[in-house]
């Protein structure tokens, strides 16, 4: 049985190259005692997976280089030497890379249940980036009802999920997003009550327009102008969640950072990062809920999936030119 994997070569400055990593063909090891064989079946892509390739200090350690390229992953177990944890036909998801199949002693990997939702969803709303969104709105944002709450990057896989927890929560929601499509997904399909087009209006002037009152929490998935901008329309007692800055991931030259600040300490908020495995031990009660949302018809998910390992460069992309709708995913599953 062979194995097709990306492998990471080289750390990229700036946007990455098709030569940042390679396509391997690899023979399966036999198992040892105790590890089982995952077959996977899709891979989750994510703007993170550029910060992992820099070799700097963060919260997790970089990929390092002629590693499996670094990727969460939901699959079948197909072999079993011993591991009493899982059966065979188990359907199990962790951080098993860009890879059509990972090895595993299990630790880390859990069971998720397709009857309930299918494959992708699990690397979507009830994967990392669903538990990112659960827990910087609720738990670092302190969301309640009557709150303003404006989201950038907010027809991606997180900030989706955020804009809709807080219209469940009760709060006025304004969406960031790039061009006219992403803007009435919002507003039409996700029930935010309005929207910014980052790449048709001046971000300022729309602020102006749509926040009149100012925003109680910024979700920024963004960084960079954007920031800067909602830093100028927090109310007293603001929070603003550091989600993440794709903006300036591919910089070759220093991060720009928020001019604007000192609004922080004029309006006495707080901004605050915040990193998705501190609430691993809390993640069941939050996809339990997040299901229950879904049952009633209050949340909504849309995975956008791309199929072929060969295809990993293209598709990785589009997290980067926006040319995605929903949750990015890669099918390596091959039939």
């Amino acid at each position: 049985m062979n194995n097709k994997q990306i492998i990471f070569k080289k750390r990229p400055v700036g946007v990455p190259t098709e030569d940042t990593w390679q396509l391997e063909t690899n023979p399966v090891p036999e198992l040892q005692e105790g590890e089982i064989l995952v077959e996977q079946h899709y891979i989750s892509l994510d703007p993170a997976m550029r910060g992992w390739m820099n070799d700097t200090k963060s919260y997790i350690p970089p990929v390092a280089i002629d590693d499996v390229m670094r990727a969460g992953s939901i699959g079948k177990v197909i072999q079993n030497n011993g591991n009493p944890k899982f059966e065979i036909g188990d359907v199990v998801t962790s951080w098993g890379g860009v890879q059509q199949y990972a090895i595993t002693n299990g630790d880390s990997w859990y069971k998720v249940d397709t009857r309930l939702a299918p494959m992708p969803m699990y690397i979507g709303t009830l994967g990392m980036p669903g538990m990112t969104a659960y827990f910087g709105i609720t738990e670092v944002g302190k969301v309640k009802e009557g709150d303003i709450v404006l989201v950038s990057g907010a027809a991606g896989a997180v900030g989706s999920i955020v804009g809709q927890i807080a219209k469940i929560k009760g709060c006025t929601v304004i969406g960031i997003a790039g061009g006219k499509e992403k803007c009435d997904y919002l507003i039409n399909e996700l029930g935010f009550d309005g929207a910014i087009d980052y790449k048709s209006e001046n971000i300022y002037s729309a602020l102006k327009a749509k926040c009149p009152k100012g925003v109680d929490i910024f979700f920024d998935n963004v960084g960079g102008k954007i920031l800067d901008a909602a830093l100028s329309k927090l109310r007293m007692h603001a929070r603003v969640v550091i989600c993440g800055a794709i903006s300036q991931y591919n910089n070759k030259s220093k991060i720009e950072g928020p001019s604007n600040y000192l609004s922080l300490l004029v309006t006495r908020s707080t901004m605050q990062g915040m990193v998705v495995m501190d609430y691993t031990k809390k993640f069941g009660e939050a996809a339990k809920q997040m299901g229950i949302w879904m049952q009633q018809g209050k949340l909504k998910s849309r995975e956008d999936v791309y199929e072929g390992i060969e295809n990993f460069h293209e598709t990785y992309n589009r997290l980067f030119s926006g040319d995605k709708n929903g949750k990015l995913v890669l099918k390596v599953k091959e039939e």
